[in-house]
């Protein structure tokens, strides 16, 4: 009789500690909770996922029927490249950073189609897609010169691209931009020919100048000794008065001269002539 009444106690206490523990159980999986920044999606193995989204917050579930998936709703960045064909038939490797976050009021629909790792199914496809539609209508150098009008047509694309999967672009920028060892040697023999040609451009034009400077320097000299020409023409004593000058000139710097000179009877007639004797 002792030993039935011990295992009637002790099947009581087994009893009582299911029950709270079941009721620990249900009562722990009947909430969760969603943190800043995130929404919650609730799955149901009667209907499949649910059409209410819930915000920031504690929220209710039917325990073992229910669970949450929770989404991270913030703005997230990601970077991928892509080797891709220009309109002049150039190879180029283009890396571009987008910033992203899901639409949330279409996360049930998420869920159902692409599953919690939406962006990893997603985004490389459509990115990859739009950076080689886009690069395939510049050609080479227009990828350098044009890249701001680049970008936000890849923005352009790319938003209409994801609105289909129910994600909003935020931003995207182009981060890196290589061209093919060949393009880069080809741009850098242009440089270098244009550079030459600037130069070779350059001389010419000095040598033109050159060139007209010395004409003008010619027919000032060519007028000049016309003028001579004419005054000695009309004017004999005009040629005997540049002489005196001539010699005038160069009596003074013989005058000032410290050296010795020894003059012939004509130049020191001339000199006298010329110069006052002290």
């Amino acid at each position: 009789m002792n030993q039935l009444k011990q295992f009637q106690k002790l099947s009581g206490l087994f009893k009582v500690a299911g029950g709270v523990g079941a009721v620990g159980y249900l009562g722990y999986n009947s909430l969760f909770s969603v943190d800043g920044g995130h929404r919650g999606v609730v799955f149901n193995r009667l209907w499949g996922v649910k059409d209410n989204i819930y915000s920031e917050g504690t929220h209710f579930v039917i325990p073992i029927l229910e669970w949450p998936i929770i989404y991270d709703v913030r703005t997230r960045p990601t970077e991928l490249s892509s080797y891709s064909g220009t309109r002049d038939l150039q190879y180029v490797n283009m890396a571009l950073r987008v910033l992203y976050r899901p639409e949330v009021s279409y996360l049930p629909s998420i869920l159902r189609k692409y599953g919690t790792d939406y962006d990893r199914r997603v985004l490389p496809s459509i990115i990859n897609e739009t950076l080689k539609a886009v690069v395939a209508m510049y050609n080479a150098e227009q990828l350098t010169t044009q890249r701001e009008e680049v970008s936000l047509r890849i923005k352009r694309d790319l938003l209409e691209r994801a609105e289909e999967f129910h994600i909003n672009i935020q931003d995207c920028a182009i981060t890196h931009l290589e061209f093919s060892k060949e393009f880069a040697k080809a741009v850098e023999d242009k440089q270098i020919a244009q550079q030459d040609a600037e130069q070779a451009k350059y001389k010419v034009q000095l040598a033109l100048q050159e060139k007209q400077s010395k004409i003008i320097a010619a027919e000032g000299e060519a007028k000049a000794a016309q003028l001579i020409g004419e005054s000695m023409r009309r004017n004999p004593v005009f040629a005997e008065l540049r002489r005196i000058e001539a010699a005038r000139n160069v009596a003074e710097t013989l005058a000032n001269s410290h050296n010795r000179i020894f003059l012939d009877s004509n130049s020191l007639r001339t000199c006298s002539a010329v110069l006052p004797i002290a």
